[in-house]
C-alpha cells in the first residue's frame, strides 16, 4: 500500500514534553481551531492560507483541554485546566461568557445534537450538562470513579455515551439522567498520563457506539441493548487514542499509540490506508465537505490529509444519514418542537418506549426495567444477554424507529432539554474556588469571606468603614458553611446538608451582647437551607422543603410559613423580608417564572406579593434593598429594577448595564442608594470580583431607559423622573410614619430639598420648550411647578423669550392657583374650630400650621409685565411649639433659605431678545426681590409642607399679623383671615383627612 505524506505546520509551541491537542472544523470549513493543553491560547487557522497568522483567542490562564463547536458553527466552547468552561461567539471569537467551573481540570466538552445543550467533564468525576441558553446547570450526572475523558450525545436526542480514564463507559437516559448501562474495564486504563484521552463516539446514524478496545482494536456496541456488535482490528501496536467517523459513517480513522493512523471501510471491516507520523495524533477532524482529515499530533504540530478515501471509492460525504433530531440550527426552537408534540398525540405518550401493543418487549425494555428495580443485580443483566435476539425483533424495532418514535423524539428532546429553573443563590457570593478566598457575603455594610482548608474553613468578617464596625474575630468553621448575611447586629450563616445524618446547620453570630454565648445554632434533618437572610432582631431561612422559617436574634423559633414555590433567593432590611420564589416551570420562551413577597417580620404581615418582571431570556442574579428601603433586583442582561408603590406595587427599570459598560466589563452588584448604583466592575472573562486584591466599588448613575426625545434634554427628563420617583418613596414613608404616630421632619426637610431641585429641573425644561417650540409641553410643566415664585419665574421666562401668548397662559395657571387657595381658606378655615369630641378639625389644624409658618404672598397680578415685577418681599421666620414640627431648609451664614441661590433678575422689558442661556440663568437663579412661598406639595393628596417662614413685606405689604406665641385657635383664625384680605397666601393645601 502506497503511503502518502502528511506535511505538518506548527500551531502551539507548547513544551517539550507531549501535551493534548485539539482540532476542529467549523461547518462549512472556513475554518480549522486548534488548542493545546501546554498553552492558554486558541488558535483560528485559515485552512486556505496556512501560511497566513492565526486569530488567538486568549481568555484561559492555563492550558486549553477541551474544544467544542456548536452544530450551526456560530458557537465556540473551550475547556482549561483552570476549570473554567468559556463560550465564545464563532468565527469572530468574542468572549461571551464563563457558562461554568468545575473544581478540577476539564478534560472534555460536547454539543448536542441541537446545540442547546453542552455537557462538561473532567477530572472531577462529575458530568455537568449545561443549558446553552441562560448558562443554568441542567443535570449534574455522576456514577464513573475515574476522570471522565470522553462524551458523546447520541445523534437521535436519546442518550449519552462517556468514557473515564480507567475504561469504564457509561449509557445515560438523558430524560430521567439515570444510566441505562455500565461497561466496566472495556478500554484501556490511560493511568495518570494526560495526552492520552480514552475516547466515545456515536456513528452519524445514532446505530453504533465505537470504544477503544482492550486489544488495540475498536469495538462496535449496540445503541439500545449495549452488546458488542463487532470490532475493528487491523496493523495497531499499540492502543487507540482516537476515533473519527467520517460524515456519511462509511468510513473511520483512528490513531494510536504507535504514531499510526489508520482509515477503515466500516462495512467492509478493513483499514484501506494508513500514515505514520513523527509523533502520536491525539485528534483527528474529517473534513464536513470534502475528503480530507485534519490532524494534530501531541507537540501541536497540526496539518490536512487530503484524498484520505481512495477516488474509486464512495466520497465520505456522499450519502449523509438524516438524523430524527431536526432541529440542528445550534439554538433549541420550540416552535418547532410544539409541532412534533402536535402530530404526536397526547402528553400520555411522554416517555413510553412502546412501539405499538403488537410488538414484543424489546431487550432495552427489559434491561431499563431491570437496572431501575436494582442495580446492583448484575446476574440478571447476564441473563438477559443470554436471551435469544431473533431477526424480526430486531426489523420490527427498526421499522417501528422510523414511523412511530420518529413522532416522539421531538417529545422527549424538548423534555430533556426543556430550560431549568433557575438554583437558589445567596445574594453577595461567588462560587467556590480551591485554595482561594471566597465571598460568603457582600454588601454595602461589609464582606464575609471563607477559605477552605482539609479539615475546616476559615472565616473572616470585614466592614468597609472600619470605624465604626466592629471588630470580628476571624471564626473556625467545621460546618462548612456556603451560606451567610450580614446586619450592623450580626451575621448568619448555614450549609446544606452535610455528614452522615444529612443534617443542615444554621447559625446566628451576634456582633455584641450583654450575654456571653449569645450564638446559637438550630438543625434540620431531612431539609436543606437554601437561602438566609437577617433582620433589625430577626434571622430567615427558607429549607428546601419550601419553608420560611423565622427566629428572634435570640434564637427563638417565631414562625414557620409554607412558600408556593421553590426559593431562588431573599434579602432583609430593618422590619422587612423578602424573598423569591419559583412559580413554574420556565416558558418555551426560556423566561423564569419567578414571584417575590415582602414580608413585615416584627407585624407579621405581608406588605406586597407579585410577579418578579425578568428580562426575556435572563435570569435573576441580585436581590436587595437600597439604603433607603427599596427593594431591587438586577438581572443577568443588566437590568436593575426598582420596586415602588406607584401604579398600585410596580417596578421600575432604573438603569441598563448595556449602556453604560464598555467592551469587556461585566457590573457585579453591591447595592444603591437613590441616585447611585454601587458595584464592582469585572473585566473579561471574569464575572464576579475576587477577595484579593480588595474590591473597588465603582459608583454608576441611576438612569430610565428613556426614549430618544424631540428636545434632546434626556438628561434633563431622566432627572424630572427621578425626582417623581423619590418624592412619591418619600410620600408612602410619611404615610407610614404619620399612621404610627411618629416624627417625619427629616423626611420634610428631604421632601423640601427634592422638590426645590425638581422646580430646577422643570424650569429648564420649560426653556428646551419655548426654545424648541414645543408650547404645549411647556404649559404641562408649568403646572406641575410647585412654589408659586418657580411659576413667576416661568413668566419671567417666557415674557424674555418674547413668547407673550405662553406668559399670558403661565398668568392664567398662577391666577387659578392663588384662587383656589384662596377658595380652600375661606371655606375651611370658619369650621374649623369645633370638632365632633370638642376637637379642632385636623384637616384645619395643618392649615393653619402651614399658614402660620408660611410666606405670606404677593396680591394676585396681572398679566402685564410691568405689574410681574412687584414690590420686594422679606422673611421672617415665626416657631410654633404646638405643632408638628416641619422641615427647615438650612442655611449658613445667615442667609434666608430659598429654592437656591438667589441672583437679580433683570426687568423683563430689559430681558427682551437675550439668548436662550442667559434666559434660562436668569430665571432660574430667582432674584432675592421677590422670595417665594416654598410649600411643598406632595403626591397622593398630601398636604403642603413648608421651611418655618413667615414673609413680611418690605415696602408695600403690611406686616405679617400673625403672632409667633401660641394663641388661641379662634384668635389665629381671625388673623389669617385678615391677612387674606390683604395678600393671599401661597400654598395649596391638601388634606389627607377623609
Amino acid at each position: 500500500m502506497k503511503i502518502k505524506s502528511v506535511k505538518l505546520r506548527e500551531a502551539h509551541k507548547g513544551s517539550s514534553s507531549a501535551s493534548f491537542c485539539s482540532i476542529l472544523w467549523d461547518l462549512q470549513a472556513h475554518h480549522l481551531v486548534t488548542a493545546s493543553s501546554s498553552e492558554p491560547s486558541i488558535s483560528i487557522h485559515d485552512p486556505l492560507l496556512p501560511s497566513n497568522p492565526p486569530r488567538v483567542l486568549r481568555h484561559h490562564r492555563d492550558g486549553v483541554t477541551a474544544l467544542a463547536l456548536s452544530p450551526n458553527s456560530t458557537c465556540l466552547a473551550s475547556g482549561s485546566i483552570d476549570h473554567s468552561v468559556k463560550l465564545y461567539k464563532f468565527p469572530g471569537g468574542e468572549f461571551e461568557t464563563n457558562i461554568t467551573r468545575f473544581t478540577l481540570p476539564i478534560r472534555v466538552l460536547a454539543f448536542n445534537k441541537s446545540g442547546s445543550m453542552l455537557a462538561a467533564a473532567g477530572d472531577d468525576e462529575g458530568i455537568k450538562l449545561i443549558n446553552t441558553i441562560d448558562g443554568s446547570i441542567a443535570r449534574v450526572l455522576k456514577a464513573h470513579r475515574g476522570p471522565v475523558t470522553g462524551l458523546a450525545f447520541d445523534p437521535n436526542g436519546e442518550y449519552l455515551a462517556s468514557i473515564d480514564s480507567i475504561g469504564t463507559v457509561i449509557y445515560w437516559d438523558l430524560q430521567s439522567g439515570r444510566t441505562l448501562y455500565t461497561l466496566k474495564g472495556v478500554a484501556p486504563d490511560t493511568g495518570s498520563d494526560t495526552s492520552i484521552l480514552n475516547i466515545v463516539s456515536w456513528s452519524p446514524d445514532g446505530e453504533t457506539l465505537a470504544v477503544p478496545g482492550l486489544k488495540n482494536d475498536i469495538v462496535m456496541y449496540d445503541r439500545d441493548t449495549a452488546e458488542k456488535l463487532y470490532n475493528l482490528r487491523g496493523d495497531h501496536m499499540q492502543p487507540i487514542c482516537f476515533i473519527s467517523w467520517s460524515p456519511n459513517g462509511k468510513y473511520m480513522a483512528t490513531s494510536s499509540l504507535d504514531k499510526q493512523v489508520l482509515i477503515w471501510d466500516v462495512n467492509r471491516k478493513q483499514d484501506i490506508d494508513r500514515q505514520k507520523f513523527d509523533d502520536r495524533i491525539c485528534c483527528m477532524a474529517w473534513k464536513p465537505i470534502g475528503n480530507a482529515l485534519a490532524v494534530i499530533d501531541v507537540m501541536g504540530k497540526y496539518g490536512v490529509w487530503e484524498s484520505v478515501v481512495p477516488s474509486s471509492m464512495k466520497s465520505p460525504t456522499e450519502d449523509i444519514p438524516s438524523s430524527r433530531s431536526k432541529n440542528s440550527n445550534g439554538l433549541l426552537f420550540f416552535d418547532e418542537e410544539d409541532e412534533e408534540l402536535s402530530m404526536s398525540g397526547s402528553l400520555s405518550d411522554l416517555g413510553e418506549d412502546s412501539h405499538g401493543e403488537s410488538e414484543p418487549p424489546s431487550r432495552k425494555r427489559l434491561r431499563k426495567q431491570s437496572v431501575l428495580v436494582d442495580d446492583q443485580h448484575e446476574d440478571v443483566y447476564d441473563e438477559l444477554s443470554l436471551l435469544p435476539k431473533t431477526e424480526s425483533r430486531k426489523k420490527v424495532h427498526r421499522v417501528n424507529k422510523e414511523n412511530s418514535d420518529k413522532e416522539k423524539d421531538g417529545l422527549r428532546s424538548m423534555m430533556a432539554f426543556r430550560p431549568k429553573m433557575q438554583e437558589a443563590f445567596q445574594p453577595g457570593s461567588t462560587p467556590s474556588q480551591p485554595g482561594k478566598r471566597h465571598f460568603l457575603c457582600y454588601n454595602m455594610l461589609g464582606s464575609i469571606t471563607t477559605i477552605k482548608h482539609d479539615e475546616y474553613s476559615h472565616i473572616e468578617i470585614d466592614f468597609h468603614d472600619t470605624s465604626t464596625g466592629p471588630r470580628v474575630p476571624p471564626m473556625t468553621d467545621h460546618y462548612g458553611f456556603t451560606m451567610a448575611s450580614l446586619n450592623e447586629n450580626g451575621s448568619v450563616f448555614a450549609n446544606p446538608c452535610k455528614g452522615e445524618k444529612n443534617m443542615s446547620t444554621l447559625m446566628y453570630r451576634p456582633f455584641s451582647s450583654w450575654a456571653n454565648n449569645s450564638e446559637w445554632y438550630m438543625r434540620f434533618e431531612g431539609e436543606e437551607v437554601r437561602a438566609v437572610a437577617v433582620g433589625a432582631t430577626w434571622v430567615a431561612a427558607v429549607t428546601s422543603l419550601n419553608f420560611l422559617r423565622t427566629f428572634t436574634d435570640g434564637g427563638l423559633q417565631k414562625h414557620i410559613l409554607s412558600l408556593n414555590g421553590p426559593v431562588v433567593t431573599a434579602a432583609g432590611f430593618k422590619d422587612e423580608l423578602a424573598i423569591v420564589t419559583h412559580v413554574s416551570d420556565c416558558l418555551p420562551s426560556n423566561e423564569q417564572m419567578l414571584e417575590f413577597s415582602i414580608f413585615n417580620i416584627s407585624k407579621g404581615t405581608q406588605i406586597f406579593k407579585g410577579r418578579l418582571p425578568l428580562t426575556p431570556g435572563s435570569y435573576l442574579t441580585w436581590l436587595g434593598f437600597s439604603e433607603e428601603g427599596q427593594l431591587s433586583s438586577y438581572d443577568s442582561k443588566g437590568i436593575l429594577r426598582v420596586f415602588t408603590n406607584q401604579y398600585g406595587g410596580n417596578w421600575l427599570p432604573l438603569f441598563s448595564a448595556s449602556k453604560e459598560r464598555k467592551s469587556g466589563e461585566n457590573y457585579w452588584v453591591v447595592g444603591l442608594n437613590a441616585s447611585k448604583l454601587f458595584c464592582v466592575v469585572c473585566k473579561n472573562p471574569d464575572s464576579f470580583p475576587q477577595v484579593l486584591p480588595k474590591p473597588v466599588l465603582t459608583l454608576l448613575n441611576l438612569s430610565f431607559p428613556l426614549a430618544s426625545s424631540d428636545l434632546g434634554e434626556e438628561a434633563l427628563e431622566n432627572e424630572f423622573m427621578l425626582n417623581n420617583l423619590h418624592l412619591s418613596q418619600i410620600q408612602h414613608r410619611i404615610e407610614v410614619m404619620a399612621g404610627e404616630d411618629l416624627d417625619a421632619a427629616s423626611l420634610d426637610d428631604e421632601a423640601f430639598v427634592i422638590e426645590a431641585a425638581q422646580d430646577r429641573c422643570i424650569l429648564r425644561l420649560i426653556a428646551s420648550c419655548c426654545n424648541g417650540d414645543k408650547l404645549v409641553r411647556a404649559i404641562e410643566l408649568v403646572k406641575l411647578l410647585s412654589v408659586e415664585k418657580s411659576v413667576r419665574g416661568a413668566i419671567q421666562l417666557a415674557t424674555a423669550l418674547k413668547l407673550p401668548i405662553l406668559a399670558e397662559q403661565f398668568n392664567n395657571i398662577l391666577e387659578e392657583r392663588l384662587r383656589s387657595k384662596t377658595e380652600v381658606l375661606n371655606t375651611s378655615l370658619p369650621s374649623s374650630n369645633y370638632g365632633p369630641s370638642g376637637k379642632v378639625d385636623l384637616a384645619v389644624s395643618k392649615a393653619l400650621t402651614a399658614i402660620e409658618r408660611s410666606e405670606i404672598s404677593e396680591p394676585i397680578v396681572s398679566s402685564s409685565s410691568a405689574k410681574l415685577s412687584a414690590a420686594p418681599l422679606f422673611t421672617k421666620k415665626v416657631k410654633s411649639s404646638d405643632r408638628i414640627k416641619f422641615g427647615m431648609q438650612k442655611t449658613d451664614g445667615g442667609q434666608t433659605a430659598n429654592l437656591e441661590d438667589r441672583k437679580v433678575v433683570k426687568d423683563a422689558d430689559k430681558n427682551a431678545g437675550p439668548s436662550h442661556v442667559n434666559c434660562v440663568k436668569e430665571v432660574t437663579n430667582l432674584e432675592t426681590q421677590r422670595p417665594s412661598n416654598p410649600f411643598l406639595k406632595l403626591q397622593n393628596n398630601r398636604e403642603g409642607k413648608k421651611v418655618g417662614e413667615v414673609t413680611q413685606s418690605q415696602s408695600q405689604g403690611p406686616s405679617n399679623p400673625i403672632s409667633k406665641s401660641s394663641n388661641e385657635e379662634a384668635k389665629k383664625v381671625g388673623e389669617v383671615t385678615g391677612v387674606q384680605s390683604h395678600r393671599p397666601s401661597n400654598p395649596f393645601l391638601k388634606s389627607t383627612v377623609k
